[in-house]
């Protein structure tokens, strides 16, 4: 199951006029007895909910006063997430004319036109407030205080990541928590504005179209609706697109040669998806992660973790990890992984986390000699990221569940063609059969798409390293620039980037120019520096007019930007 709780707005979500009909009372009964669990995120003041809305019940837990409140219906218990506005803030809003003023826990509540009088008092008394509209109400609440800062608080409650929850609304104080949802929709009565910005409309209005999320979410877990802002990247393309995988549901390999960036791919993508918030575990059997920068990293040479530190550390959904195995001793480490996957796939039922896992050096913890029980490695796990030599050197029963198998090294053909061997398959057509470290090509199976060729990114440690050696370190001689003018008789090396600049600001103008046109300084970076963006924007330069001044002002500004600014 992806989604396993549903965050819903009140008036004009599932409440018209302020009421709920029974047959979205229902349907939020059914989602709750499907397992999921269910948030209500709302702007009104929580007396005013309770006065309204008679079945709280339903949720799990309510988000109150646009995200400055939990309410949890089970105990009645309150929460409050931010520091209510001095009394005389609303005495003073009511005095200068606003109309209908209302006070919350925290918010302060009137409606248009008075929101210029409440930015006047806040002015004027010099609060740290903020203005929010929904449909005609005005609310005032502490500055960055959001139906998403209130969910979020929620959902750590709950053990739930906002990546396996489904959003609902109508206005535009939604927008917020919206975007954090890893699913968002709009109700057919929503602004176009909202509607514009979701994954999904609904055909209804109102609880109607709640109701109709709600059956959809139940039958088929929302597997017709794709994100496209969730994809996850696993590198660009020769013209500069990106190279995506789903999020969920996806299992990759990667395989090829040692030296050949296998490490470099899979940490760059840990890295994705630790800028997105996704909870992912790392198996590391040779202590090739103690770099690791996106989590805890737990165990080390004199002492492995023990399964249940991997499963305590995970129970925060913020939290990711790093397991080093070289504590264990090499015969130890499969059991230990069939011992530690059985317990993620329960995590995974309750909570939908850990998103990814990966594996590396998978040939040693998932070897083809060895059995691995289904019910520990079962066919269909996802999210699964292995990390090997040579596909065939893996169980054989998790092959089959691959999506995307990822080459990378001298020979591409052969490890594609080894994995078609072993799943049973026809081996890919591949156009490209020589790769430069970095290069790999994906093979996305079930699709009619022949092996898409790609560059990986370079995770934030390889980059420091990359800026450094080719802003100012020192090139062997053969991989140097050499400005040597069209006819030759000039020998200036260049060793870095550095000095290219330098170089390029020295050289006459025919000479700058001779270079350009002929291709060879955007040659340069692409097969020397490896910077595919670099050298595209000085290929640009390489079929138009463009003086000498200009074309060097451009390539210095692109060369400091990306290496030695940031050197």
């Amino acid at each position: 199951m992806r989604y396993h709780a549903l965050a819903c707005d009140y008036d004009g979500t599932i409440a018209h006029d302020g009421q709920l009909s029974e047959s979205t009372v229902r349907a939020l009964e059914q989602v709750r007895e499907s397992g999921r669990k269910v948030i209500l995120v709302t702007g009104r003041e929580l007396d005013d909910l309770i006065l309204v809305c008679p079945r709280l019940d339903l949720f799990d837990r309510v988000v109150a006063e646009n995200g400055a409140l939990i309410y949890r219906p089970a105990t009645r218990e309150e929460k409050l997430l931010a520091e209510a506005p001095p009394e005389e803030f609303a005495r003073e809003l009511t005095r200068r004319g606003a109309e209908r003023v209302s006070v919350g826990r925290v918010i302060v509540a009137t409606w248009e036109p008075h929101e210029t009088t409440a930015l006047e008092v806040i002015r004027d008394l010099g609060l740290e407030l903020q203005v929010i509209f929904n449909k005609g109400a005005v609310m005032i609440l502490p500055s960055g205080v959001n139906k998403a800062t209130g969910l979020t608080a929620a959902l750590l409650e709950l053990g739930l990541s906002a990546h396996n929850v489904v959003g609902v609304g109508d206005a535009e104080n939604d927008h917020a928590f919206l975007h954090m949802c890893e699913c968002s929709v709009a109700v057919a009565n929503a602004l176009e504005t909202l509607k514009q910005h979701v994954d999904w409309v609904a055909s209804k209005r109102h609880g109607e179209g709640t109701s109709e999320l709600c059956r959809a979410l139940i039958d088929s877990d929302l597997r017709h609706i794709e994100g496209r802002h969730h994809r996850l990247c696993l590198g660009k393309a020769e013209d500069g697109s990106e190279v995506t995988i789903q999020p969920y549901g996806t299992n990759v390999l990667i395989a090829g040669s040692p030296g050949g960036g296998k490490s470099t791919l899979a940490t760059a993508f840990i890295e994705r998806l630790e800028e997105r918030g996704y909870q992912f575990v790392v198996i590391d059997p040779e202590g090739d992660y103690s770099m690791f920068e996106g989590g805890v990293l737990l165990g080390n040479k004199e002492s492995a973790p023990g399964v249940q530190e991997v499963l305590d550390l995970l129970s925060k959904p913020d939290q990711s990890a790093a397991v080093n195995l070289t504590g264990l001793g090499l015969k130890e480490r499969p059991a230990f992984l069939e011992a530690l996957l059985s317990r993620l796939q329960e995590l995974r039922a309750r909570t939908g986390r850990p998103h990814w896992i990966l594996i590396d050096e998978a040939h040693h913890m998932l070897p083809s000699s060895r059995e691995v029980a289904g019910l520990t490695v079962p066919q269909r796990v996802y999210g699964l990221m292995l990390v090997t030599l040579e596909p065939d050197r893996i169980a054989p029963a998790i092959l089959p569940s691959i999506d995307v198998v990822v080459a990378i090294g001298e020979n591409p053909d052969t490890t594609l063609r080894k994995f078609a061997e072993a799943v049973g398959e026809k081996p890919p057509r591949l156009t490209r059969r020589t790769l430069n470290t970095g290069e790999a090509v994906a093979w996305f199976r079930g699709t009619p798409q022949d092996p898409v060729w790609f560059r990986s990114a370079l995770p934030r440690v390889e980059r420091r390293r990359h800026r450094r050696k080719y802003a100012e370190g020192q090139l062997p001689p053969d991989l140097c620039f050499y400005f040597r003018g069209p006819e030759g008789k000039l020998n200036l090396r260049a060793q870095n980037l550095t000095m290219f600049l330098q170089m390029a600001e020295g050289v006459d103008d025919d000479t700058w120019l001779y270079h350009l046109k002929q291709g060879d300084i955007s040659r340069w970076f692409r097969t020397v520096i490896k910077d595919l963006e670099l050298a595209a924007e000085a290929a640009k330069m390489e079929n138009i007019e463009i003086t000498a001044e200009e074309s060097r002002k451009r390539i210095r500004a692109e060369i400091e930007q990306r290496y030695t600014l940031a050197a």
